[in-house]
């Protein structure tokens, strides 16, 4: 075994915690917060590891990396080699690393953490994913020979790329279609820079293509073209729906029509993708935030992305309003310390019940009602249920809705045998990634609603999976 020390001795290692920007520094710049471990922190860490014959941090992960694997190859200090065993199952190493909830995956299963804290997992795949790209020696893993079949992947998001790196090292010709003008779909337009920097994903995409991966973008399936015409005229022998959760939801009040008022998703892309943090160079529509007081409604990742982003956009305050308690909140633990720390403000167990506007249709304020707690409801919450009738007003001057999204609905609405759930969500058959309709598959969010981007890019590999041993059997549409 490559670890010098006993157990007890790695025992006594504390955590190595992550390096951070200054909370009053970063909260006016959209630099990204965590600064990642450098060599001697990860090998640190990684010592920590206790090579655990039965690796629960395996099975945990969706995409199944080799933990013990390349934590060990840290500790040897080969750093390549550890990047490229995790890329033999994770196509995204540099971005999980950053963005996956590992506390609930990977570092959730970790047995260190029935003692303490545990294995700091998801900080160890970024140091080596760093150091990777740094070094320009990326190890890609093998392709098979050409199998002269084609598969089109529509959405560019993690379910999507997932799958497009695994089916194209099998040995698939595999197209990836994108109906914006870039490549990356949740991870370009709706994690901001501070969390996610873009070329973070423009990098890995372009390992994709290397590996072969081509693909198109300003193409909207079930618009520009169809399902039937790609399974068609155009040749491709199967095809996968990683449309993703972009349809937003809304809290269905008066006043939600006001200007001032957005969806999670519009405000983060207009930010993301318009470039509106670059205001004058980039003129994009949004509401200037500067000065204003800015509400965010939810209280999930997105909220925290989003009342994060207004604070760096100017905002006076900016202020997250949950209608349940902090203990019940879906967002990262993560996410609400950095938030915290930035000045967001927290208003728990608080309901919105109206928007206000002046005569000229703005945003002047909101009308709350205090919550408390009853009885848990389907999601395992305890629901949330007004303390008492009486309500308040809260002046605020931009209000973005974080209350969760629906699948997108183009490509259902366009291909009629494709069958749906009540929500929009595609039905695949059961244990299976396969629709309704012959050679067409379906994962991620525009399954499963949204989720994380680990979950998603577990899909895109079972899709890929099932897609090849579908293609290996001769099966066409």
């Amino acid at each position: 075994m490559p670890n010098p020390l006993s157990s007890k001795e790695r025992l006594k290692i504390p955590r190595q915690p992550m390096p951070e920007r200054p909370a009053g520094e970063r909260a006016h710049c959209f630099s990204e917060v965590n600064l990642g471990l450098d060599a001697a922190l990860a090998k640190q860490e990684a010592l920590r590891c206790l090579s655990c014959r039965n690796q629960h941090c395996f099975t945990a992960c969706p995409v199944g990396v080799k933990v013990r694997d390349f934590v060990h190859l840290i500790v040897e200090g080969d750093y390549l080699a550890a990047a490229a065993k995790i890329r033999e199952d994770n196509v995204l190493p540099a971005v999980t690393g950053r963005v996956c909830p590992q506390e609930h995956q990977c570092e959730g299963a970790c047995v260190l953490g029935k003692r303490g804290e545990s294995l700091a997992i998801g900080y160890l795949e970024r140091f080596v994913a760093d150091y990777e790209r740094q070094t320009g020696r990326v190890g890609l893993p093998a392709r098979a020979p050409d199998t002269g079949r084609r598969v089109a992947i529509v959405g560019s998001g993690p379910a999507g790329l997932s799958c497009a790196g695994d089916l194209a090292l099998r040995g698939h010709r595999v197209t990836v279609i994108e109906a914006l003008h870039e490549i990356g779909g949740v991870l370009l337009y709706g994690i901001p820079e501070f969390r996610l920097p873009k070329d973070i994903v423009r990098d890995e995409v372009e390992n994709l293509r290397r590996m072969g991966v081509e693909f198109q973008t300003n193409v909207v399936v079930g618009r520009t073209v169809t399902v039937d015409e790609l399974l068609g005229e155009q040749g491709y022998h199967a095809l996968f729906v990683a449309t993703g959760a972009g349809l937003p939801l809304f809290l269905n009040i008066p006043g939600e029509h006001l200007c001032g008022v957005y969806s999670a998703n519009e405000f983060l892309t207009r930010v993301n993708l318009m470039k509106a943090a670059d205001f004058p160079a980039y003129d994009s529509p949004i509401c200037d935030c500067r000065d204003r007081d800015v509400a965010v409604f939810g209280g999930g990742n997105t909220a925290m992305d989003a009342v994060r982003t207004a604070l760096r956009l100017g905002a006076r305050t900016a202020t997250i309003i949950y209608r349940r308690s902090e203990t019940e909140m879906p967002a990262r633990a993560e996410e609400v310390h950095h938030a915290r720390d930035e000045g967001v403000r927290f208003r728990m167990l608080t309901q919105p019940l109206e928007f206000l506007g002046n005569e000229s249709g703005w945003l002047t304020g909101v009308r709350l009602q205090e919550m408390r707690l009853g009885e848990p409801d389907a999601s395992g919450r305890r629901r949330p249920e007004p303390s008492s009738e009486a309500s308040f007003d809260l002046p605020i001057q931009v209000a973005i809705i974080a209350i969760g999204n629906r699948g997108n609905p183009l490509v259902q609405a366009t291909t009629p045998d494709l069958a749906t759930t009540a929500k929009g969500y595609l039905v695949t058959q059961p244990g299976s990634l396969h629709t309704t309709r012959k050679g067409v598959f379906a994962g991620g969010d525009v399954v499963t609603g949204g989720a994380t981007v680990i979950l998603a890019m577990g899909a895109g590999r079972q899709a890929a999976r099932e897609i090849d041993a579908y293609l290996r059997a001769g099966e066409t549409p």
